[in-house]
């Protein structure tokens, strides 16, 4: 059973990356009790270092949370330390609170809530957008699906992590809304791409074209994120071309269960995979305009 209403409950937190480990600082820097588990040891000795226990599995988080956690890469991640042996159903007690904050295929996470529900446990899908920075900054975008009244519980929690807390529906209805979002993102990634590389061939200065036109209807938070990064070619990754990938599959697979055509997200798909074949899926998705470099061969920022 969660702590009462006045008293932070102990959280437990798997999945300890670019995302997870600054959003687990966060609770720390909170007065939460954190429990961490990850599959590389060096960012649990990093948090326990600042005041979080390890634990040896995902089980074992469970055993000591009454709120667990997990921020993984994909799908099968999230059902093997879910459901998978020693994971955290063979820990949890009843009543104790899975939030999935992975971006992860909706159908998936239903099967989870599910599974979870046999055992009373409840389940929370809640997504993010934001990136790095929004980890480390607490002002993530968090989309979430699941009952009312565990949301409410969850909210204090939500509020430590993101700045855009918005319930949608039931669970699944995060996951939905995380592909929503996973598109317009790359698309308009992909836009701007396009734009900017015209603009460099024609000898306009980046920066001057961004100053231009990013107060007009084309303006974005994500033109005003990405422009900067790609005129001082800084790729370092804050959310992977890789990963953007497998969020796109995620949405194609989706859109082919619910017999949606996502004709320009099919195209983005495959320049993703073209880039990730051209060994550049490490690197941030603003590095998607190079895609569109190599066709027109310039590089916005440099001279021509």
């Amino acid at each position: 059973m969660m702590a009462k209403e006045n008293m932070k409950p102990n959280i437990g937190f798997i999945g300890l990356g670019i995302m997870g480990k600054p959003m687990a600082k966060n609770l720390l820097k909170a007065g939460y009790s954190l429990v961490v588990h990850n599959r590389s040891q060096y960012s649990v000795n990093e948090l326990v270092k600042e005041g979080a226990r390890p634990a040896k599995s995902p089980a074992d988080v469970a055993q000591q949370s009454e709120v667990v956690i997990t921020m993984l890469p994909n799908s099968p991640d999230v059902e093997l330390v879910v459901l998978g042996e020693n994971g955290v159903l063979e820990g949890a007690k009843a009543g104790t609170i899975i939030i999935d904050m992975s971006s992860i295929e909706p159908l998936v996470s239903q099967k989870i809530a599910a599974e979870a529900a046999k055992k009373n446990v409840e389940f929370l899908d809640a997504p993010v957008s934001g990136g790095e920075p929004g980890a480390i900054q607490g002002t993530l975008a968090i989309m979430i699906g699941g009952k009312e009244e565990i949301f409410k519980q969850c909210l204090s929690i939500f509020n430590i992590l993101g700045k855009s807390i918005v319930r949608v529906g039931e669970v699944g209805a995060g996951g939905f809304a995380k592909l929503a979002n996973q598109i317009i993102v790359a698309l308009n990634i992909a836009a701007i791409s396009e734009a900017f590389v015209l603009g460099q061939k024609a000898g306009l200065n980046p920066e001057r074209l961004f100053q231009a036109i990013r107060a007009g209807l084309a303006g974005s938070h994500v033109m005003d994120a990405k422009v900067p990064l790609i005129v001082a070619r800084n790729f370092k990754p804050g959310f992977k071309i890789k990963l953007h990938k497998k969020d796109i599959q995620n949405a194609l697979a989706t859109a082919a269960d619910l017999e949606v055509p996502l004709a320009l997200t099919g195209l983005i798909e495959q320049m993703l995979s073209a880039l990730i074949n051209d060994d550049k899926g490490e690197l941030d998705h603003s590095a998607i305009i190079q895609f569109t470099e190599k066709l027109a061969r310039v590089e916005v920022g440099k001279e021509s």
